[in-house]
């Protein structure tokens, strides 16, 4: 693996339109395994794993800038000129700015309840509770956490991120695999000041109901820069959109995505 490279999770069928899928923070990219595989079926499907994540390199730096480049690298490495991005929360984030600093290279984008703007008490709130990763001493333990951290979440779902997203640690314990000084930094450029989506691309923005993350002046500046081509849906879940509400949110994306896919 090359210094800009990703682990990157391939679903669906590798003929077909190409589709980026990007997690949020603490994530990687196969959530989106069953997702991909029941609704996008016959669409090429690229999810990594961002930098400091998952089985991707961990080493900083962990901007959204550096993102960016990492994911433009994964697409030039898979010679795929132009896809539609999806991202989720953090990763929201970096497929607007992508689409911002590289409109050319995105068809469409889709902000699963985007973290952008978020309040600065809010966020480093959060980033201060992920300075310290918690460990656990088998399995279970771990599973019980998931559990308890997506209560909407189906069995299959925990189950799959404890298959996936678990790693032995020197003394015999778990943790899961990221690296919370990522976190950390990701927290930061989430406080940045919200920027709408670039003229020209559409965007499908989505909105969970009950997770009172995505503030209503990005909204409107979203509107106002977009007009017709922003698609607006709310949802009645929390933040973990594809994770709580996998069937409602599949159906949206293979739709929303479907949509004039000949015509490029």
């Amino acid at each position: 693996m090359t210094d800009a490279a990703l682990h990157v999770h391939r679903y669906g069928d590798s003929a077909g339109d190409p589709v980026v899928l990007l997690h949020g923070v603490a994530g990687h990219g196969a959530r989106w395994r069953r997702m991909a595989e029941r609704y996008l079926a016959d669409r090429r499907v690229l999810a990594p794993d961002l930098r400091g994540h998952g089985r991707s390199q961990h080493e900083p730096p962990w901007t959204v800038e550096q993102h960016i480049a990492d994911v433009l690298a994964t697409l030039d490495l898979d010679g795929i000129e132009r896809a539609d991005v999806v991202g989720h929360s953090y990763g929201g984030m970096i497929a607007l700015h992508l689409a911002r600093a590289a409109p050319r290279r995105v068809r469409r984008l889709v902000l699963l309840d985007p973290a952008i703007g978020v309040d600065p008490a809010r966020a480093g709130e959060r980033a201060r509770e992920h300075m310290t990763q918690a460990s656990f001493g088998d399995a279970a333990e771990a599973r019980a956490s998931g559990a308890a951290r997506w209560p909407e979440a189906s069995d299959e779902a925990v189950d799959d991120e404890v298959a996936e997203h678990l790693q032995h640690l020197p003394d015999g314990r778990l943790r899961w695999r990221y690296e919370p000084a990522a976190i950390v930094a990701a927290y930061s450029d989430m406080a940045r000041p919200h920027v709408p989506p670039p003229v020209g691309v559409p965007t499908h923005l989505v909105i969970a109901a009950q997770a009172d993350l995505v503030r209503p002046e990005f909204v409107v500046d979203c509107r106002t820069a977009l007009g017709p081509g922003l698609t607006l849906t709310e949802i009645d879940a929390g933040h973990m959109l594809y994770v709580d509400r996998p069937d409602e949110t599949g159906a949206l994306l293979s739709a929303w995505l479907g949509e004039d896919a000949g015509g490029r």
